[in-house]
C-alpha cells in the first residue's frame, strides 16, 4: 500500500466537530510522548503533517487526517503524562471514550503504539481493554526500535506481550520514525485492516 495523499482535516474536542464522513477510520493509541505524530509522519512520508510538540501532554483533541481521499487515520489524545492533573488526565479518557462511542461503526481497526524501552503502563492496559470490550480489531507497533540493540530486542517484545496480555502468534511490529524501520510492515497492516471493513477495496 502506498499513501499518495495525505493531509489534516480537523482537531475535535467534542463529537460535533468529527468530520462528516462514512469513511473507514483506523485509530491511534498511546501514551504521550510514544510518538504517535511522528509514526503519521513517517507513514505519509511528511514531516509536517501531524505537529511534534516540544513537551508531551499538550494533545488535547482527536486529529482527524484524510488518507488518500478515502479514509481516515486518527490520533487520539495521548494519555498518561504524570506532570498534568487527574482532572486533565479523566478529561482525557473521557474524550478517548466518546470517541470509541460515537464512532464505533466507522472504526475499521486501532493500532496501539508502545514504547519499546519501556513496560506498558496501567493506561495501556486500560485501552487495550476497552478495544476489546468494543470488538475493535487491533494492531501493536514498538515504537523507537532504534534504541535497543538487537539482543534485547526479543526480550522487551516477550515483555510487552506478557504485560499486555496479547493473544499467542499476535505480531508486534517494530517500528523507528528515524531509520524507517518498520513503515513497510505498518502500511501492509493499515491496508489488512482497511479491506477487513465491510467489503472496503484498497
Amino acid at each position: 500500500m502506498e499513501i499518495k495523499k495525505a493531509e489534516f482535516i480537523a482537531s475535535a474536542a467534542i463529537p460535533s466537530q468529527y468530520p462528516k464522513s462514512g469513511m473507514p477510520e483506523l485509530v491511534l493509541l498511546g501514551r504521550s510522548n510514544v510518538g504517535k505524530s511522528s509514526f503519521v509522519n513517517t507513514i505519509a512520508n511528511n514531516r509536517k503533517l501531524a505537529f511534534i510538540g516540544s513537551k508531551p501532554g499538550k494533545t488535547r483533541t482527536i486529529n482527524f487526517y484524510l488518507i488518500n481521499e478515502r479514509f481516515y487515520i486518527v490520533d487520539l489524545p495521548g494519555y498518561g503524562y504524570a506532570k498534568v492533573s487527574m482532572q486533565e488526565k479523566d478529561r482525557w479518557s473521557e474524550s478517548i471514550e466518546t470517541y470509541l462511542n460515537s464512532r464505533i461503526d466507522n472504526i475499521a481497526g486501532a493500532f496501539m503504539l508502545l514504547d519499546i524501552r519501556h513496560k506498558p503502563s496501567e493506561y495501556d492496559k486500560l485501552m487495550w481493554q476497552w478495544l476489546r470490550y468494543y470488538g475493535v480489531s487491533t494492531g501493536f507497533v514498538a515504537m523507537k526500535a532504534d534504541k535497543l540493540n538487537k539482543s534485547e530486542v526479543q526480550e522487551h517484545l516477550d515483555m510487552i506481550k506478557k504485560e499486555m496480555e496479547i493473544p499467542q502468534g499476535t505480531a508486534i511490529i517494530l517500528f523507528s520514525a528515524l531509520t524507517k524501520q518498520g513503515k513497510n510492515d505498518a502500511l501492509m497492516a493499515i491496508k489488512e485492516a482497511l479491506e477487513g471493513y465491510d467489503g472496503f477495496k484498497v
